[in-house]
């Protein structure tokens, strides 16, 4: 998350940026040029790539190129084209838009979709005309984050969250809301009932189901059901009702900022924590410690509103100036819209899948992902909207003061004014 809030910051001179520099060549590397009808392997730089010399070339990052190969083989073969699959593996965003104004980028880019409000912008990528059909086999929540203005924009593939994590050992059952699980975390014995990452900057994405619970918002909804920028909830009487929460949660000892990004997992982990807030990257070593967990969504105040995470969602999006569109489109609507192509994406790396199909089969037998397709599907999609930049900073840092001790009602009502001052 910190990464897509520096990202959203650094898009918004590409304009400028890419005029400025003429469109040359970059200094990456070229990426290599594929056979008659054979993908070629995916080809990583620090930066963008040079265009590979193919009909139909893909960006994405390591993971997702190490998937597709075979998938985008084949596509090459059935369709008699040349096929580059192409990592970028920094800056994605970026690179993409930059290199799309100056024509000499990809004509398939897979990211995240709060990036679309910044492609769309930048008049990076084009609607896609995806049938009632087949959008119809995806869940709803993915569907809405890949729906921006009343248009799709890109074919989901994933969706992730957070959820809570709990030490079985330490904690036999699930809190039905967050007093029970101080309650229950607070007689288990760790030395922290909770590991929520705060640290000395706050952190509204992990914060964000605490947030939400007591009644905050971030942007309101227009009658169409898009997020409002004109409608800044930081600061209104929701956020002050969260703010005495967390600082209530502080003053229990529940909420410290020194539980960070870089020991939150590692504290659970250690047995340090009877409750951990993460997402699907810290099941791994989760697994690794050798105790019992379970994972759930998290619960929310009593007598208040659900907890409701920030629910991402991955896609594949067409390039406005791709060179070869009708291969793009194609390759998006036939070779990606198949139960083979999320599996693939899915075994590379076990986000819960966009595809209802696809999702019903693996999480048959994966509890954990079942629990996060949980989360993601009763959260509230992450903004892609432009603005969503002008909040991480000012919410994280309230958040992190309240809970080191701050005035809990003058300190997000100056965050909500800082907000709308940068948005005007």
């Amino acid at each position: 998350m910190r990464r897509t809030a520096r990202t959203l910051a650094l898009v918004a001179g590409i304009a400028a940026l890419v005029s400025a520099c003429g469109g040359g060549e970059t200094t990456a590397e070229p990426g290599a040029t594929p056979t008659e009808t054979q993908a070629p392997e995916a080809t990583e730089t620090e930066g963008a790539p040079t265009r590979a010399d193919a009909d139909l070339v893909i960006w994405a990052d390591q993971k997702r190129t190490d998937a597709l190969q075979g998938i985008a083989e084949q596509f090459g073969e059935e369709n008699g084209i040349t096929v580059a699959v192409q990592t970028v593996a920094t800056d994605l965003q970026f690179n993409f838009i930059t290199a799309n104004t100056a024509g000499n980028g990809p004509d398939v880019v897979i990211g995240a979709h709060d990036w679309i409000g910044n492609l769309v912008q930048n008049g990076a990528i084009d609607p896609l005309p995806l049938a009632e059909e087949d959008a119809a086999r995806y869940s709803e929540i993915a569907l809405k984050g890949v729906t921006y203005d009343g248009q799709v924009y890109g074919l989901p593939y994933a969706v992730e969250s957070i959820a809570l994590f709990r030490n079985t050992d330490l904690v036999p059952e699930a809190p039905t809301s967050i007093e029970a699980l101080v309650e229950a975390g607070t007689a288990s014995g760790a030395e922290n009932p909770l590991c929520l990452q705060v640290g000395e900057n706050g952190d509204a994405y992990h914060m964000q189901p605490l947030y939400t619970s007591a009644g905050g918002y971030l942007f309101g909804t227009t009658p169409e059901g898009d997020y409002d920028p004109a409608d800044v909830g930081v600061g209104k009487e929701g956020s002050l009702t969260a703010a005495q929460k967390i600082a209530e949660l502080s003053q229990q000892g529940v909420l410290k900022t020194s539980i960070t990004a870089d020991n939150s997992i590692s504290l659970f982990t250690e047995g340090r924590c009877a409750f951990l807030v993460s997402g699907p990257w810290a099941t791994a070593d989760v697994e690794k410690a050798g105790f019992g967990y379970e994972i759930s969504p998290i619960p929310g105040f009593q007598g208040m509103q659900p907890a409701q995470p920030f629910t991402g969602v991955q896609a594949f999006y067409i390039a406005s100036k791709g060179k070869n569109k009708a291969f793009a489109q194609q390759f998006v609507l036939e070779a990606a819209n198949s139960p083979e192509t999320m599996q693939a994406l899915f075994d590379a790396e076990p986000r819960p899948p966009a595809m209802t199909e696809v999702l019903e089969s693996v999480t048959a037998d994966n509890p954990d992902v079942a629990a996060f397709a949980e989360a993601a599907a009763g959260g509230q999609i992450l903004p892609a909207i432009p603005q969503m930049g002008e909040i991480w900073e000012p919410l994280g840092k309230a958040e992190a003061a309240i809970v080191g001790g701050a005035d809990p009602s003058s300190t997000m009502q100056t965050a909500g004014q800082t907000i709308s001052e940068a948005l005007q």
